[in-house]
């Protein structure tokens, strides 16, 4: 089930999670769907070593390398 907003409070801020999200976490691809950053292919990392970042209640994820 997903979430409505409930007012223009909680409709802004799902607005603001989802426009960080967007420009933040999300992976950006460039001419040809490549990654724009560069990277050839990711290394396969061990799944205690990834961390995951959740939006919105878990509708919006973001996966990172663990510190």
């Amino acid at each position: 089930m997903k979430p409505v907003p409930i007012g223009e409070r909680h409709l802004r801020h799902a607005i603001e999670e989802y426009a960080a999200h967007y420009h933040l976490e999300r992976n950006h691809q460039g001419i040809g769907n490549r990654l724009i950053d560069g990277q050839a292919e990711a290394e396969p990392l061990p799944v205690e070593r990834v961390r995951c970042r959740e939006r919105l209640g878990g509708l919006l994820r973001s996966y990172r390398r663990a510190a």
